[in-house]
């Protein structure tokens, strides 16, 4: 059991919400982002930088529609981009090694068995279901792949040709429910008014062109790139994205008339409870213990909830009423949150 710290983001709890209208018709992929298709989707607001406002926001803008249907959950994304290269051809490579476009997807919220996706100009994709989060010991599963899965990539431009009048690349993703609604609580897809918690990244690096190719910008003090710029739609306020509590959330609407979002009352309490894990995963780095006392964890902080903490040498549960007051809602040492 990994039992190390846990960073602790520096934000508000404040995600991103988005209603996903029902698609009125089946989607012809081409990359393009300006068929009839779409015009049931509004745009996301413009990505941020993954630490959201301690950092300046991003130069090229970067925004993601999303509709749904009995079989697919579909994604456009547009990146606005002058210098449109890539490199990677095989499925499975680390694709963010290139400039690249990703889906998070965790259906339950309960920030365990959720799935990540990638992909580059050259159409080429890494998908993989991750069991849990690296910070709680992981393991991505690489040999996990969508089944079914559709991708287009449209380039306004051209690819990998310095010079060229560059504008953007687009991309269209078709994700079945078949392969998605596995990790999802009752094993089924959303209906209509449920929830999924969702985010995106953009992997930009600097690049200059050097002959008739683009490549990494070094740093002559290590002599490797300099680091990536990860633009996302929801902040995260740490410079990680497998941190799925922090994740938007995206409603799903049928007809149209569950156009708002109040987030429920009981997302705040596991927010409270996912920071007293924050702490207690600290606590134990530095003591070597967890401990039971609330006031050591959040000193003088004020919680909304009613925490009961137990502790054993190397584990603990902690729980509290749900806002109902009808279940439990509880969360353990390795991150895994749950009612009962």
């Amino acid at each position: 059991m990994n039992r190390s710290g846990v960073p602790e983001p520096r934000i508000e709890y404040a995600p991103k919400h988005y209603i996903c209208n029902r698609a009125q018709e089946p989607l012809v992929l081409d990359g393009r982002v300006d068929k009839a298709f779409w015009d049931a989707a509004p745009w996301t607001d413009d990505f941020v930088d993954i630490e959201g406002d301690l950092r300046p926001k991003p130069g090229k803008q970067t925004r993601v529609k999303m509709l749904w249907d009995d079989d697919y959950f579909y994604f456009a994304a547009e990146l606005i981009e002058d210098q449109i290269w890539a490199t990677l051809t095989e499925r499975d490579s680390v694709i963010f090694y290139d400039n690249d476009f990703e889906i998070f997807i965790d259906p339950d919220g309960d920030s365990h068995q959720y799935y990540e996706f990638e992909i580059n100009a050259l159409n080429t994709v890494w998908d993989l279901l991750l069991v849990k989060p690296y910070r709680d010991g992981g393991p991505p599963v690489n040999g996990w792949d969508i089944s079914g899965l559709k991708t287009a990539v449209h380039i306004d431009g051209e690819l990998n040709t310095p010079g060229a009048d560059n504008r953007k690349w687009s991309i269209e993703v078709a994700i079945p429910w078949t392969s998605l609604q596995e990790c999802a609580e009752g094993k089924r897809p959303p209906a209509p008014g449920e929830f999924w918690r969702v985010n995106f990244s953009r992997v930009e690096w600097q690049t200059e062109v050097q002959g008739d190719e683009y490549r990494k910008v070094l740093n002559p003090d290590t002599g490797k790139p300099y680091p990536e710029d990860n633009w996302v739609w929801s902040p995260m306020g740490i410079i990680n994205m497998h941190y799925p509590e922090l994740w938007g959330y995206v409603v799903f609407s049928d007809d149209g008339t569950n156009q708002s979002f109040e987030m429920p009352e009981d997302e705040r309490i596991k927010w409270e409870l996912r920071r007293l894990y924050y702490r207690e995963r600290n606590y134990y780095e530095t003591h070597g213990e967890f401990t039971q006392n609330l006031k050591l964890l959040m000193g003088e902080e004020s919680l909304i909830c009613q925490p009961v903490i137990e502790t054993t040498r190397s584990l603990f549960q902690i729980s509290t009423p749900s806002s109902d007051g009808a279940t439990l809602i509880c969360i353990r040492e390795d991150g895994k949150l749950w009612k009962e």
